[in-house]
């Protein structure tokens, strides 16, 4: 008997939970940055949040499956089409008790 649809996503989703924090420097505030995070990190199922730092960055916080943390990773380097990304600072993190994806 074939393995039902998605089982591996499934796998995936099901295993060791990890945390990234990024701060992402350029033009990050006033163009949809945290907005654009938001969807795309709702797009990967990951939880977290982003929130504007009074010194221009953007920080953002996020616990899912590796996979989708590098994912959400390449689109902070992208950013959207408003935004100049200039630097992104990556950190490893405890996982904290979170669900969903907000922006602070």
């Amino acid at each position: 008997m074939a393995p039902a649809p998605g089982w591996r996503e499934k796998i995936e989703l099901m295993a060791e939970k990890l945390a990234r924090r990024w701060f992402v420097s350029g033009r990050v505030q006033g163009v949809g940055f945290r907005f654009f995070v938001q969807r795309r990190a709702q797009e990967l199922g990951l939880a977290g949040w982003a929130r504007n730092l009074e010194d221009g960055r953007v920080e953002v916080y996020a616990m899912g499956p590796e996979k989708r943390l590098s994912e959400l990773a390449a689109a902070l380097h992208a950013g959207p089409p408003m935004s100049d990304v200039r630097t992104v600072e990556e950190r490893e993190e405890g996982v904290e008790n979170l669900s969903g994806f907000r922006i602070r």
